[in-house]
């Protein structure tokens, strides 16, 4: 799983990702039926994102399908503002990181520790880091 600090970076990366799983495609002759998206909060508060660009509409991967057809297809084109991802994204859908490479959606709060990573990540899918 690679997952990076920028949306951008994490799409030119699946980008890259779909052209290699595909011996002798050129971009430009590529063609995306579907864009999955995920976004995590790691233990240290920093957000990273992964993306995925499938062939199939029917393939699934890590990351959640948020776009398919024409609109998978642009964001793999580029044409596409990040900042309406960010907007679009659904807050409940953001992976926190528990352990060292576990996550899950919210926190366990039945433990002192638990209730201290909520307490700190209440706070990590604000407005603001929408915008960031």
């Amino acid at each position: 799983m690679s997952m990076f600090t920028t949306l951008e970076e994490a799409i030119e990366a699946a980008r890259e990702e779909f052209l290699a799983s595909q011996p002798g495609l050129d971009a430009g002759d590529a063609l995306v039926s579907q864009f999955a998206l995920q976004k995590y909060v790691m233990q240290d508060g920093d957000i990273m994102w992964q993306a995925e660009f499938f062939a199939d509409e029917d393939e699934q991967g890590e990351c959640l399908p948020i776009r398919s057809g024409e609109a998978a297809q642009a964001i793999f084109d580029g044409d596409f503002e990040e900042i309406e991802l960010r907007q679009e994204w659904q807050s409940e859908n953001t992976l926190h990181e528990w352990d060292e490479g576990e996550f899950q959606l919210d926190p366990p709060e039945d433990t002192e520790e638990g209730e201290a990573a909520a307490a700190e990540w209440d706070d990590d899918n604000s407005d603001s880091d929408r915008w960031a």
